[in-house]
């Protein structure tokens, strides 16, 4: 998959695993992440699939910190929270709203085999050990999507490996080295 990594992602990396910090970065970041998927789906289902993305990024957070917390690279950890995203918009046939093409869902899958079945995350349940008891508020799906899949901001041929597209435009096979002065106070939300 073909990621971006700035100084924010590294500050958002920081800022997570921090107390209160860690709270209102993580707030932020799911305001963020599911106001850009929102704005990648069709008009005329935003509103309902609101709540069920706001309630998904909560929880993909959590796999984030814990494939840092297993030393995954921030690269590495964020993409599996974007792979997790792309199985629940394929299972609903969310296609526009897809990063990667359908016919890369296995290979997503594959190369975080490990990961995933650690934590019981499967293409048909993507958020495994980590899914709520009481669950995810549910959405509308639109399976016919699936029969013709348009994905309009997919990006196809990245799913050997981790790629970065830094802020000069390189793109750099499994991601940049932490700066070390990366300041906490840089990621969104603080």
């Amino acid at each position: 998959m073909k990621l971006r990594q700035n100084v924010r992602h590294w500050a958002a990396k920081q800022a997570l695993t921090m107390p209160v910090v860690g709270e209102r970065v993580n707030d932020r970041l799911v305001d963020m992440h599911t106001d850009i998927f929102l704005d990648k789906a069709d008009e005329a289902h935003r509103e309902e699939r609101r709540q069920h993305l706001h309630e998904f990024f909560e929880v993909t957070m959590d796999s984030y910190v814990r494939a840092l917390e297993d030393g995954l690279s921030e690269a590495e950890a964020r993409e599996i929270t974007h792979v997790q995203a792309n199985f629940d918009f394929y299972n609903h046939g969310w296609t526009e709203m897809m990063e990667f093409p359908v016919d890369e869902v296995e290979p997503h899958y594959e190369r975080h085999r490990d990961f995933f079945e650690r934590y019981g995350i499967t293409i048909d349940d993507p958020l495994g050990e980590f899914r709520p008891p009481a669950g995810i508020t549910e959405a509308p799906s639109t399976p016919e999507k699936l029969e013709a899949p348009e994905h309009p901001h997919a990006e196809g041929g990245f799913a050997d490996d981790v790629y970065v597209e830094t802020d000069d435009g390189d793109l750099v096979v499994g991601g940049g080295e932490e700066p070390e002065d990366v300041d906490p106070e840089n990621a969104p939300g603080v």
